[in-house]
C-alpha cells in the first residue's frame, strides 16, 4: 500500500492554475499550444522529473512522465477551453502525478503519468489522445484549424525541439482518468464519487452557408440572400427535428458562429457555424447526422444559399473496462460507503480514445452547481482529496 499526500496534491493543483489564470475567480485560459499551455507543460515535466519519472513529449505535444513499466498509465489533459475552469483535465493530471509519486516513494516504480494535448478541441476532437491511440494520423491532424484559421501543424511548431518519438501504447497495461463530473448529478444527489460506466459518442462538424453580401439599407428584404437568416432558420428547425430523434440524454449545440463581413450595415454574405451532437447510441448519432444534412440542404435551397459541410469528426460511444471499473468501485465502496454511484459520462474524455488500445476506466468527483467549461467551475477540496484517495486505493490494489 501507499498513501498520497493531499496537501502536496492541492498545492500542485493550485500552482498549475497560475498558468493562464484569468483573474476571474479560479478561471483559467490555457488553450492548447498557447504560451501558457507550453509553460504549464514545462513545469509539469519538471515535477515529473523530480518524482523520478522520465519526461517525454511526443510529436502531438502529449507529455508523458514515464515509469519503469509495464504498468498503468494515469492522467488526463492540462489544456483548457477558451474560458475554462481550473479543474477540467488538470485535476486528472495532478491526481495522477501525486498517486504515482506516492507509489514511487513506497518502492513501486511501474506507473506512468500523461497530460494529453488539445483534449478541449481547439483543433479537433481530443486531438492529442486521438493521435497517440491511432484514431487519426498527423497528416490528417495537421490541416485542422482553430476558429481563427491557425492549423494544428502550425501550432505545434511552438514546441520547438521538445518532441521526441511516439511512445508505444503496448508499454501500458491500462489507463485510469480522474475527472470532475462536469454535470449536476453528484452535486444534486449528495454522492461524492462516481465510477463511469461508459462515455458518450460525439460528432462535430463545421457548416458554411454562402449568400450575397449587400447593403443593409438598400437591399429589399425579399431580394436578400442573407446567410445569417438561413442559419437562424436552421437552428430553429433543427431543435424540432432532432427532438423527434433524441433519447433522454441526447444533446446538440451550435456553439460557434462567424459571420462575414460581420458588421451592422451589411447583409451577411457568409455564415460559418459549428454543429455538435452527442449520444450514447451510434445509430442515433447517424440518424441525427442525416437530419442535420437534410435540414441544412433544404433551407439553403429555399433561401438560395450555398451550403458546404466540413469534415465530420468524432468518437463512437465506448464502455469502460469491467476489471478496472471493479477496482474503482471497490475503492469507492471502501472510502465513500453509501455516497458513491455508477454514472455514464455525457462529456467526452481522452479515456474514450485509449479504450481502443487498452483497458480504460474513469472516476468522477462532484462539480459544484454542475458547472464546467466556465470560470465558475469548482469542486470542494474535501471531494478532490477523497477522489485522490479512491484513485490511489484502486491503483494500490492492482498489480501491473
Amino acid at each position: 500500500m501507499f498513501t498520497p499526500d493531499p496537501d502536496r496534491f492541492l498545492a500542485d493543483l493550485h500552482h498549475l492554475r497560475s498558468f493562464g489564470a484569468s483573474g476571474v475567480g479560479k478561471g483559467v485560459v490555457r488553450p492548447a499550444f498557447s504560451p501558457e499551455d507550453i509553460a504549464a507543460r514545462d513545469w509539469l515535466a519538471t515535477r515529473m522529473e523530480e518524482a523520478g519519472l522520465t519526461p517525454h513529449v511526443d510529436p502531438a505535444g502529449n507529455l508523458f512522465g514515464l515509469g519503469d513499466g509495464p504498468g498503468l498509465l494515469l492522467g488526463s489533459h492540462s489544456d483548457t477551453q477558451p474560458e475554462g475552469g481550473w479543474l477540467d483535465g488538470a485535476l486528472g493530471v495532478i491526481a495522477a502525478l501525486e498517486v504515482v509519486r506516492a507509489a514511487r516513494e513506497a518502492g513501486r516504480t511501474d506507473l506512468s503519468v500523461v497530460s494529453f494535448q488539445d483534449e478541449e478541441g481547439r483543433f479537433g476532437v481530443t486531438t492529442g489522445s486521438a493521435l497517440w491511440s491511432g484514431a487519426i494520423t498527423l497528416d490528417q491532424a495537421d490541416p485542422l484549424t482553430d476558429r481563427d484559421g491557425l492549423s494544428f501543424g502550425a501550432a505545434r511548431t511552438a514546441l520547438g525541439d521538445r518532441p521526441g518519438d511516439w511512445i508505444d501504447p503496448a508499454r501500458f497495461t491500462g489507463f485510469l482518468e480522474m475527472h470532475i463530473e462536469q454535470g449536476p448529478v453528484l452535486d444534486r444527489s449528495g454522492d461524492r464519487i462516481a465510477v463511469v460506466t461508459d462515455i458518450v459518442g460525439i460528432r462535430d462538424m463545421r457548416i458554411t452557408l454562402s449568400g450575397e453580401q449587400n447593403h443593409a439599407g438598400t437591399t429589399p428584404m425579399a431580394l436578400r440572400r442573407d446567410a445569417f437568416q438561413g442559419l437562424a432558420e436552421i437552428a430553429t428547425r433543427l431543435d424540432t427535428r432532432l427532438a423527434g430523434i433524441a433519447g433522454a440524454a441526447t444533446v446538440w449545440t451550435i456553439g460557434h458562429v462567424a459571420l462575414h463581413p460581420n458588421t451592422s450595415s451589411i447583409v451577411p454574405g457568409k455564415a460559418v457555424f459549428s454543429m455538435q451532437w452527442r449520444d450514447g447510441d451510434t445509430d442515433r448519432l447517424d440518424a441525427m447526422e442525416r437530419a442535420i444534412r437534410e435540414t441544412v440542404t433544404e433551407i439553403a435551397a429555399a433561401r438560395d444559399l450555398g451550403a458546404a459541410f466540413g469534415p465530420m469528426r468524432g468518437i463512437d460511444p465506448v464502455a469502460m473496462d469491467p476489471g478496472l471499473r471493479a477496482g474503482l468501485e471497490a475503492a469507492a465502496a471502501t472510502l465513500s460507503p453509501g455516497a458513491w454511484r455508477k454514472l455514464p459520462s455525457g462529456a467526452l474524455h481522452d479515456a474514450a480514445n485509449l479504450a481502443a488500445r487498452m483497458p480504460a476506466a474513469m472516476l468522477f468527483v462532484p462539480s459544484i452547481g454542475g458547472i464546467s467549461h466556465a470560470f465558475a467551475e469548482d469542486t470542494d477540496e474535501a471531494d478532490l482529496t477523497l477522489g485522490l484517495k479512491v484513485l490511489a486505493h484502486a491503483v494500490a490494489q492492482r498489480n501491473g
